[in-house]
């Protein structure tokens, strides 16, 4: 496996030791799961505050309850703007105990943020993309269909994206890159497993890296 590592400069907005996160999931918590063991392992010192998630039968709230975490639910209104719902995640990460310091961990977080909430948390929320961007990101391009464009596309190798999030989609700064290979005869779910391995690796070491100011968060 390759990787392109792209670190940014000039940095307007640094950590304290120990650093403090929140988890925003929608999904299983594969990911998340692999946070929390990298904390037991104490190969992440910095401290996850808890969940905030979207439904009561997501996959990811056993997991922060497994860990002693605790966890809040915002659910979606329908019809309900964008900026609505984020003000109400805004509390909900509050309630966690978060601040104005502390860093939203988006894994798996399947809602694009309104320009408020962008603006209220300016170079404190990350997020991973199953694809080297800028290819394969933009709106519609999660999950598997990630994966089949990059197939689709012949491409000869696929990655991961951590990257900070701005007011677009799959638009903001990439903090690092990680590459794997994309074999002949790959299907969606063979090549999302080789890149879900990159997510589970890379993403609690990029916590890590942040907190360390080895990655400098502009």
């Amino acid at each position: 496996m390759g990787d392109k590592n792209k670190q940014q400069t000039n940095p307007t907005f640094l950590y304290t030791v120990p650093m403090d996160f929140v988890v925003l999931s929608s999904s299983r918590g594969t990911t998340f799961q692999a946070t929390l063991d990298a904390i037991k392992r104490g190969d992440l010192t910095a401290k996850c505050l808890g969940l905030v998630t979207d439904r009561s039968d997501r996959g990811c709230i056993e997991k922060a309850k497994a860990a002693g975490l605790p966890l809040k639910i915002v659910e979606r209104v329908p019809d309900e703007p964008r900026e609505k719902f984020d003000r109400r995640v805004q509390e909900a990460i509050v309630s966690l105990g978060g601040g104005n310091d502390t860093l939203v961990a988006a894994m798996g977080w399947m809602f694009i943020f309104s320009p408020w909430f962008i603006a209220e948390r300016k170079s404190r929320i990350i997020n991973v993309h199953p694809a080297l961007l800028p290819k394969h990101g933009g709106k519609g391009m999660y999950g598997h269909h990630v994966h089949d464009a990059v197939l689709a596309a012949k491409e000869k190798e696929s990655g991961i994206s951590i990257h900070l999030m701005d007011e677009g989609v799959d638009t903001g700064p990439v903090l690092l890159q990680k590459t794997c290979p994309v074999f002949p005869g790959d299907t969606s779910a063979m090549l999302q497993q080789r890149v879900q391995e990159l997510e589970k690796e890379w993403y609690p070491k990029v916590l890590q890296m942040i907190e360390n100011k080895e990655i400098l968060l502009s």
